[in-house]
């Protein structure tokens, strides 16, 4: 089943969860129509491959098109205008920048993953809870509305700036008139009555300055309060969003609401500023004793500029966090030598800012760690900030061609006690940027989320288990030396984690009995509702019994599905995660030749397959095949192994006992559309072959013997003798034979 038709069978919560990140840039009507064939394609890579993600936006269209002419023929007027109108933006909006198509598209399709993985599990997970609350959306339309609110008042104290200079100029006009008066004129009865008209007009200046100010202050007093408090906890709440979108969790949204309300807010206190620099103006033109302009202005001129630093020093984020190319759902990692892309962004979008802003990156800058490491960054580390940079329209850079270079100093640890000192020290990236704007000097300064540099890529799985762990724990964005006494993780909200690690980067989550699977092997316990569980335990001790970590064991688990088993993984037919006790349990009662797919515990990288049959006595047997690890699984496809895998009884009779995928499936209908060939004729075996040779075959073989229930190491992919085929051929049609001729095979 496609992912796209899994989603659609969501419940409605979910299906509303999918609506939010559909839009124009990837319309939903886009995702139905071509739901195979996006599927189909590598979107991840190419969302850094421009040369990719040229040929697939290419690629895109050509299918629009033919979907354009397949309803055409229909006569489906209103789906021809929709998606006329749909070919005409993305050509428009992705044509200089195909690789953005790309990064809208593999967010989707991930963001689809953990939203079925969400559904599979038994709760909503506590960290996708926290970031989803009525109170955080209900904070987030209380600063749209009060930001608008301030907005509208500073229109209002615009028309109060005109009218005040109105005002003026009229009392200037009527005082200067009097002034050019003859003396004899300025004794009667109309002077008299000008003279009183032009005390009111003072008094009514007078009254409208205070006002005027009354109201400047009280919008400053209310930008302050929003930008001290709850812009600022917005833009927390986004920033630790993004910390959880990194390692796997719920795309980070709400970067354009900040910006909208950054800009609005940097674009009100401006006008306020030329606001307060017009009535200096006109007090400088007339002033009179009790005046409050010079009394005022100053101060909040001064609070204005304050409000104006601190609003810009908040808006210059890191949007997205530094990543290389080639492992695009392992950010934060970085090797030496290796290029990285990170992106920056200012929130406050102004027009005169467009190519006037220049980043600056460095590494670990005023930043004393532990480490004797040190490095320095390569490649172009100073761009400019535009426009025309992103899509949407942000002011943004991307540095795409950072390297990070160690510098030689002697130190450096060996082994495993090595590999876990490099991978526990974090680094910071820092930039640093300067605006000059309307007079105003304003230095920016901001930096990535903590970074873990590798020099092998043995070390990539320790590092990526550092990144989650920090992420996990903490919300501080800057905390260097967290691994010199790392906290404790709730169970429940690491292993809702690992379901998105699985979500993420081999497209289907945990479901709650593997999540349970994986809390006892963790802590001993039937339940992952409670307890906490320790860096050690997570990451650096070894499970009982065996000579490697927790983490190494799941992350060969990853390895092995996204490289040898993935369309099986992604279709739900491996159960993966189920100890040996609970296997038994769920295949003593089912039909003889119910198997199911297990990861072995006790190897590395490792898949095998249980089945059930029975003795002549009715006695009911489990038989567990050698796991087979990624250098089996490279020499044949998992899929074909199921397929041709025999077992020789103590009769010398091969036969395939592997009938039904648990609970009931027949084997063929669960796998039959993933073996690399099919059946076809085969010439006899006494026929020769290419150079006169006897054709060998390879075919995954056990030996039962008649006291044992458990198959010997298998001798799978070694090649037969011409005996042994002939058995087999008295034994196999020549299709099954040929099927297995054809499989791939390759030394490891």
């Amino acid at each position: 089943m496609s992912q796209w038709n899994q989603v659609q069978q969501l419940e409605i919560k979910f299906l509303e969860q999918v609506d939010q990140f559909y839009d124009d840039n990837f319309p939903m009507e886009i995702r139905h129509l071509l739901a195979q064939w996006i599927e189909n394609q590598d979107w991840e890579a190419a969302s850094n491959n421009e040369t990719m993600a040229t040929i697939l936006l290419q690629n895109l269209l050509i299918q629009l098109d033919e979907q354009l002419g397949r309803v055409s023929k229909e006569k489906n007027l209103l789906l021809i205008h929709n998606l006329k109108r749909i070919r005409k933006v993305l050509q428009g909006k992705f044509h200089g920048n195909p690789m953005h198509v790309a990064v809208v598209i593999s967010n989707c399709l991930r963001e689809e993953r953990r939203i079925l993985a969400a559904a599979n599990m038994p709760v909503q997970g506590p960290l996708e809870k926290s970031l989803q609350s009525s109170s955080v959306s209900e904070r987030q339309r209380n600063v749209e509305h009060k930001v608008a609110a301030i907005k509208n008042s500073v229109q209002m104290t615009e028309q109060d700036t005109k009218y005040l200079e109105d005002l003026q100029d009229e009392f200037d006009y009527r005082y200067k008139t009097i002034q050019t008066m003859d003396q004899g004129d300025k004794n009667n009865a109309l002077m008299n009555q000008e003279v009183l008209t032009l005390q009111e007009m003072l008094n009514s200046l007078d009254f409208k300055r205070k006002e005027a100010l009354s109201k400047m202050t009280h919008i400053v007093n209310e930008t302050d309060a929003l930008v001290s408090s709850a812009l600022r906890e917005e833009l927390r709440d986004w920033q630790r969003r993004q910390q959880i979108a990194c390692i796997g969790g719920p795309l980070h949204n709400g970067l354009d609401q900040l910006q909208n309300c950054f800009t609005l807010l940097a674009e009100s206190l401006f006008q306020l500023r030329r606001q307060l620099e017009k009535l200096e103006e006109q007090s400088t033109k007339m002033t009179y004793e009790g005046d409050p302009i010079p009394m005022q202005r100053a101060h909040l001129l001064e609070r204005v500029t304050f409000l104006i630093y601190n609003l810009f020093k908040n808006s210059f984020v890191v949007e997205r966090q530094p990543c290389m190319p080639t492992h695009p759902q392992r950010p934060m990692v970085l090797k030496t030598l290796i290029q990285f892309t990170v992106k920056l962004r200012l929130l406050i979008k102004l027009p005169e800012l467009n190519y006037q802003v220049k980043v600056k990156a460095s590494i670990d800058k005023n930043v004393s760690t532990l480490s004797n490491r040190r490095f320095v960054l390569c490649g172009t580390h100073v761009k400019a900030m535009s426009i025309e940079e992103s899509s949407n329209g942000s002011l943004s850079v991307e540095f795409r061609h950072l390297q990070p270079k160690e510098m030689k100093s002697g130190a450096g640890g060996k082994g495993n006690e090595g590999c876990h000192m490099v991978t526990e020290e974090l680094h910071s990236i820092t930039f640093e940027t300067q605006i000059c704007l309307y007079g105003l000097t304003i230095d920016l300064e901001t930096s990535s989320l903590p970074v873990v540099m590798i020099s092998n890529v043995s070390q990539l799985p320790n590092a990526w288990a550092s990144i989650i762990w920090y992420n996990v724990s903490t919300s501080d964005s800057q905390n260097l030396v967290f691994f010199n006494n790392p906290p404790s993780a709730t169970l429940s909200q690491l292993l809702e984690v690992m379901s998105w690690q699985f979500s993420s980067y081999v497209g289907r989550g945990l479901n709650s009995d593997q999540l349970n699977m994986l809390a006892e092997k963790l802590t001993v316990q039937p339940s992952y509702n409670d307890g906490h569980l320790t860096w050690a335990k997570f990451c650096k001790e070894h499970l009982p019994g065996k000579s490697f970590t927790f983490w190494t064991w799941l992350e060969a688990i990853l390895d092995l599905i996204k490289k040898h088993i993935l369309p099986l993984w992604i279709d739900g037919y491996v159960m993966g995660f189920v100890s040996k006790e609970k296997e038994r349990l769920l295949l003593k009662d089912k039909m003889p030749g119910t198997f199911l797919l297990r990861f072995s515990e006790s190897h590395l990288g490792g898949i095998t397959f249980t089945w059930v049959d029975h003795s002549e006595n009715g006695e009911v047997r489990f038989h567990s095949v050698e796991p087979y690890n990624k250098g089996r699984l490279s020499a044949l496809p998992f899929a074909d192994i199921l397929r041709d895998y025999k077992v020789i009884m103590a009769e010398n009779v091969p036969e395939n006992p592997l009938k039904y995928l648990y609970p009931d499936i027949p084997k063929d209908k669960a796998f039959g559309k993933h073996y690399s060939s099919q059946p076809c004729e085969v010439s006899r075996p006494t026929e020769r072959g290419d150079k006169g040779y006897v054709p060998s075959v390879f075919i995954p073989i056990s030996t039962i013997r008649s006291d044992s229930t458990e198959p010997h190491s298998p001798s799978d992919l070694l090649p037969m003798s011409p005996s042994v085929y002939a058995v087999l051929r008295e034994n196999l049609s020549p299709t099954t034979i040929e099927t297995a001729m054809k499989s791939p095979y390759s030394a490891e």
